[in-house]
C-alpha cells in the first residue's frame, strides 16, 4: 500500500472515531459555531471537567481542535476548529435570530469586517457594535475591506448599549468583548486576534480570512426569524 495513502487513511479513521461518540460530536457542533472554553462548553454540554478533559484530549489527537490564550485576561484558553478539519459538517439550521450582530471592543476592525462578509454570505440582517467604540473605523479595516470586493465606506462605530435588542444573535469576534458581555449568556465567540496590536496589512488580511471562515460555517446554521427588516 501507498505510504502517503495509508497515512490518511489512518488520519480519517482517526478523525471518524473522535466523532464517532455522542459527547465528542456534540462539542465538535458547539465549535463549528464558535469558540469556547472548556468551562464553558462543559455548562453547556453538562459534562464533568474530568469527562470532558478526555474528550478534548481525542478530539485534539484526531487533530480537529487547537487552543489560545485569552488576549483579555490572559488566563483563560479557549477551544477552536482547526480550519477546514472538518469542512462540510456544519449542522444546518440550528439557530433562529432576526439580526446578527457583531461585537468586538472597539468596533473599528473585525466586527466591522464580520458584518460585511455576513451580509456577503447571508440574507439574515446584520449589524455590528463596540464594547468601548473607537471614533472611526480603522483605516486598514477599510482599505482590506476594499481588497476583497468589501465596502467599509459608510460603516461607522457604535455602542452594544444602542445596538442589541433582545432577539439578537450575539457573536463576540474578540476575546475582551467575550468577557466583557459575560452577563449575556445567549451568544457565540469567535476568539480572533486584534490585528491592530500588529498593525500591518497582513495582520487585518489575516483577521478577515480567519472571519471569513467562520462566517462560511456560520452562515448556513442560522435562519431568519422574520422579525426585523434591518
Amino acid at each position: 500500500m501507498n505510504v502517503e495513502w495509508s497515512s490518511s487513511l489512518v488520519a480519517r479513521a482517526r478523525l471518524h472515531a473522535a466523532l464517532g461518540e455522542p459527547a465528542r460530536l456534540a462539542i465538535v457542533d458547539r465549535l463549528l459555531l464558535g469558540d469556547a472554553s472548556s468551562g464553558e462548553i462543559g455548562r453547556e454540554l453538562g459534562l464533568p471537567s474530568n469527562l470532558l478533559a478526555h474528550h478534548v484530549k481525542l478530539l485534539d489527537q484526531a487533530g480537529v481542535l487547537e487552543r489560545s490564550r485569552s488576549e483579555g485576561d490572559h488566563r483563560r484558553v479557549y477551544l477552536r476548529l482547526r480550519p477546514d478539519a472538518l469542512t462540510g459538517l456544519a449542522p444546518m439550521g440550528s439557530l433562529r435570530a432576526a439580526r446578527v450582530v457583531f461585537v468586538c471592543t472597539h468596533n473599528s476592525a473585525r466586527s466591522q469586517l464580520a458584518t460585511a462578509l455576513w451580509k456577503r454570505r447571508s440574507s439574515v440582517p446584520a449589524a455590528s457594535a463596540g464594547t468601548e467604540p473607537a471614533r472611526r473605523v480603522h483605516p486598514l479595516a477599510v482599505a482590506v475591506a476594499r481588497e476583497h470586493g468589501l465596502s467599509l465606506a459608510k460603516a461607522h462605530t457604535a455602542h452594544v448599549s444602542d445596538v442589541l435588542r433582545p432577539d439578537d444573535l450575539v457573536v463576540a469576534v474578540c476575546d475582551n468583548a467575550h468577557e466583557a458581555l459575560d452577563s449575556h449568556d445567549d451568544r457565540l465567540h469567535w476568539s480572533v486576534p486584534d490585528p491592530s496590536r500588529i498593525g500591518t496589512g497582513d495582520a487585518f488580511d489575516s483577521a478577515l480570512r480567519d472571519l471569513a471562515d467562520r462566517v462560511d460555517r456560520l452562515a448556513p446554521a442560522v435562519h431568519h426569524t422574520g422579525e426585523s427588516d434591518d
